[in-house]
């Protein structure tokens, strides 16, 4: 089982995990006070990753800053479906004239079976205390939101 992956010039190490899982994680230099963000590749059973899990990541590292943006997009119009229940200044903070969204932190999650997201572990939401927001994508398209607080 490789210790490294190198996919798109960024170092994947392998991380402690449970027996059946393998799991290799990695992070994109960022100037110092900046919010870190990564990628993290996930193999069950325990394995090396194959071909096909090898390209997905490649293109969710080569591509990690578009796709953030895409998910951020996705948040700004889908967050305001009434379901997600945000209060009346949470609402205010998906305004098109704001530069930046309370998201932050992210990290992307590829497994072998061609699923990935993005996950924003930082957020001011309620709906994402306090493990933030996932963006489920299908290939290169963000498909589903969810909030992971306590209360899911």
């Amino acid at each position: 089982m490789p210790t490294t992956l190198q996919i798109a010039g960024l170092a994947l190490s392998r991380t402690e995990s449970p027996p059946s899982l393998a799991s290799w994680t990695g992070y994109f230099d960022v100037p110092a006070g900046a919010n870190p963000a990564g990628v993290s590749l996930v193999t069950e059973p325990a394995a090396p990753p194959d071909m096909p899990t090898l390209q997905l990541a490649h293109d969710v590292v080569s591509r990690f800053d578009f796709f953030v943006d895409q998910a951020l997009d996705y948040c700004r119009t889908r967050l305001r479906e009434r379901h997600f229940g945000l209060t009346p200044d949470e609402l205010s903070w998906l305004d098109l004239d704001l530069p930046e969204l309370p998201l932050a932190a992210p990290e992307a999650t590829v497994w072998a079976d061609q699923t990935w997201a993005i996950r924003f572990t930082e957020s001011r939401l309620r709906l994402a205390d306090p493990y933030g927001i996932l963006v489920t994508f299908h290939r290169t398209q963000p498909a589903d939101l969810q909030g992971l607080s306590d209360e899911q």
